[in-house]
């Protein structure tokens, strides 16, 4: 790219040829007003409110659709470009409703703040307004159409950003409206961003309807804690109560979007039944205690069972979304009790390869890097689904780069993939075999003699030729295993596979972890089998599946619903409703393990504790609370220290999250390990196997599952929600005061 020179209110500025104006004053600081230009978005210069005077030009131009040339001159408040622009802002209010009073949008609208600058006291138009009827586009989104001053940033960014074109605009001049065409719900998974990109208050958040001022409310920085990209968040708050989230900018990750799950799964906190004091069941009856009532229980159980049946009959299991800080002291205080049983893979079916795994799996590119690939491979990836602002990258990608897909479900792909072979579960092993046999038949480097004798008997098809030349050819290419895969009973042997292809075809290699923290749970050493930092423990204890296939006498369970959660989903039911004894550490007082516990303990959610996650990428992320636990709710690595010392276990003393996060860090960083895992070779290929039932986007922890926002969505009414209902239908005054109310089960 040429460099050209230009002037812009008498500055002289150097520009890469074809940059607009407004991208040249934008990166100088230079303010130009406007509504229909975002940096994301394609131009479309239909609201012309940046129109600019232009040197030579004989009107005013809009500084979002005129490209740079070498000399030329720019004036944005020159007494043309200032009659063009309040011309164009009268234009936009003659008929926008002057309803700012009782808005959402009131307070931080751009319509608000440019009228400020550009409009006038009193209109020229004596007219009556034209009123537009809104639309109902499902639980998420609140319209106001009136207020539409038709900049079509919604409408470009279902096309261009998600590839749905959901969103469009029909009929001319003062008739034309924005909307779905035929009346329907908003499908697509991070349709909330439309809420950010729109101007005015058309298009407003519906859970927060009405709720707090814009300038009631105080922001706090977070993470977070539903997807392993750590995709940097706001949390709007007001006295203590959290009112929305929202994107916070961060280029090399979520850049300026977050997914619908990021955004509204923070009402489950607000508006489901909270656990606001320590519970313990006496006589199979729920009574309210304090917390020193509620620990000593919980000692002293624990204490009795490691007495009479020793430490192994004990485990512990936390949800992979935990933070560092809690992954690390739950592993100490199992092990300090004298166990080694403490696992958060509870997804995973496949076990046989642990010991082979590296120190934390994950993408070894980082995630910005997915957008320029020339040819990305992925193997049981359904991206929409499990990592949906990843799909975004991977979406850019196809402008001129190519995916290539095997995949055992249906998938949603916004995006081209060519070859894709859909296969069953029990095929997708063989498939992966016939595309590493490929790469050995078109290697122009001399292969291992074992490698090419153990797939001597593959013979690979034409479109395992074609995805194996393509990673071969291409300089910038991907292989990335998603969760289907990692869930799959062979997953150590397709993670082997999966390597193989990208070692033979160069390409890069990365894996789509459960839950936002999986990579933090692999540093801090919530392992059966090893330490943190991945030094190995010289005893390995029981994992997921042996500790609820089996069962246990006594069960610590953090922030998990294993009955929902894990993949062993009846075998968890029914090994906790067996076990002697179950401890609890939740934000909730309604769910199943009403049925099983013996105590349960207020803990934080994710807005009320302070904490670090690790991306997929392997960055360290930490946030601090933004608002106070409900009630006598406590942090959970505040109860898990103070768990430590009733045990008289040495090394917990901490006082803050960030004494422990440097702990762990300090050791990780001392680790000479190499990052990458080495997977050895299998003695013969193995063929078959399955996958659990996957879980719904809004399925995947106790906070999105009681979203009830989320649940009325088409992805929503998940398996839990059916079952309380179903469970209310059959007898109604079943349902107590520990299952909740029946309105928060109604749909």
């Amino acid at each position: 790219m040429g460099i050209v020179h230009i002037e812009i209110d008498g500055v002289a500025l150097e520009a890469e040829t074809g940059s607009m104006i407004i991208e040249v004053a934008d990166e100088a600081g230079m303010h130009i007003p406007r509504f229909c230009y975002h940096k994301k978005l394609s131009v479309a210069a239909n609201c012309r409110m940046c129109l600019v005077d232009v040197s030579n030009a004989p009107k005013a131009l809009p500084a979002c659709a005129t490209p740079v040339a070498e000399g030329m001159k720019v004036f944005t408040q020159s007494t043309k470009a200032r009659i063009a622009q309040k011309a164009v802002m009268e234009f936009l209010l003659i008929n926008h409703p002057l309803d700012c009073p009782i808005c959402d949008q009131g307070g931080e609208c751009e319509l608000q703040d440019v009228a400020m600058g550009f409009g006038n006291d009193i209109s020229r138009f004596t007219e009556g307004k034209r009123v537009v009827k809104d639309k109902n586009i499902g639980p998420l989104i609140q319209t106001d159409m009136t207020r539409c001053i038709h900049c079509t940033r919604c409408v470009r960014f279902g096309t261009e950003v998600v590839g749905m074109r959901e969103m469009g605009a029909t009929g001319r001049g003062e008739h034309m409206e924005i909307g779905t065409y035929i009346e329907k719900s908003i499908e697509s998974e991070v349709s909330g961003n439309i809420i950010d990109l729109c101007p005015v208050g058309a298009l407003t958040a519906k859970p927060s309807l009405f709720r707090a001022r814009a300038w009631e409310m105080q922001s706090s920085p977070s993470i977070a804690p539903h997807d392993c990209l750590g995709t940097n968040i706001d949390i709007h708050h007001r006295r203590g109560e959290v009112i929305r989230v929202v994107p916070r900018e961060n280029e090399s990750i979520n850049e300026v979007w977050i997914s619908d799950r990021d955004r509204f799964s923070y009402q489950a906190l607000n508006e489901s039944k909270r656990l606001t004091q320590p519970k313990i069941k006496k006589n199979d009856r729920w009574e309210e205690c304090d917390w020193e009532t509620a620990l000593t229980f919980l000692v002293d159980n624990l204490s009795a069972i490691k007495i009479e049946h020793g430490p192994d009959a004990i485990g512990a299991l936390a949800s992979p979304s935990c933070t560092l800080e809690e992954f690390y002291l739950l592993q100490k205080l199992m092990r300090g009790i004298g166990t080694n049983n403490i696992d958060h893979r509870l997804r995973q079916v496949d076990f046989s390869v642990q010991y082979e795994d590296p120190i934390y799996p994950g993408m070894e590119f980082s995630i910005d890097k997915l957008e320029d690939m020339d040819a990305t491979f992925l193997v049981g990836a359904d991206l929409r689904r499990e990592q949906p602002l990843l799909a975004f990258r991977l979406r850019k990608s196809t402008r001129y780069g190519r995916v290539m897909a095997v995949q055992c479900l249906e998938t949603h792909d916004n995006y081209r993939v060519s070859p894709e072979i859909r296969v069953s579960s029990g095929e997708l092993v063989g498939e992966l075999q016939g595309i590493v046999a490929a790469l050995i038949e078109q290697s122009s480097e001399p292969v291992s003699a074992k490698l090419t004798e153990l797939f001597e008997s593959v013979t690979p098809s034409d479109d395992q030729r074609t995805i194996a030349s393509e990673l071969r050819i291409n300089e910038n290419a991907c292989v990335i295993v998603g969760q289907t895969a990692l869930e799959h009973t062979h997953s150590g042997h397709i993670r082997w596979l999966a390597r193989q292809v990208s070692e033979l075809s160069r390409a890069e290699y990365g894996e789509l972890t459960h839950g936002a923290n999986t990579a933090g749970a692999y540093i801090a050493g919530a392992l059966p089998h090893r330490l943190p930092a991945a030094e190995e423990s010289n005893v390995c204890g029981w994992n997921t599946q042996q500790m609820l296939q089996k069962g246990l006498t006594g069960y610590l369970l953090c922030h998990t619903e294993p009955e929902l959660d894990s993949s062993y989903r009846d075998a968890a039911r029914a090994s906790l409703l067996k076990s002697q004894f179950v401890a609890c550490l939740t934000p909730f007082a309604d769910g199943e393990f009403n049925d099983y516990a013996n105590v349960l303990l207020p803990v934080a959610a994710f807005s009320e504790t302070s904490g670090t996650f690790v991306n997929v990428c392997g960055e360290w992320q930490s946030f601090s609370a933004a608002v106070g636990a409900k009630g006598e709710a406590r942090p959970a690595w505040k109860v898990l220290r103070v768990l430590g010392n009733l045990f008289e276990i040495e090394g917990f003393d901490y006082t803050s999250s960030l004494e422990i996060k440097n702990t762990v860090a300090d050791k990780y960083n001392s680790t000479t390990s190499a990052r990458v895992g080495h997977l050895s070779m299998p003695e013969q290929l193995e063929s078959g196997g399955e996958i659990p039932k996957p879980l719904s986007i809004y399925d995947i922890d106790s906070i999105t599952r009681r979203a009830q926002c989320l649940q009325q969505t088409v992805y929503g009414l998940t398996n839990w929600r059916r079952d309380q209902i179903k469970r209310l239908s059959e007898n109604p005054t079943a349902l107590s005061e520990a299952s909740g109310t029946k309105e928060s089960v109604d749909v």
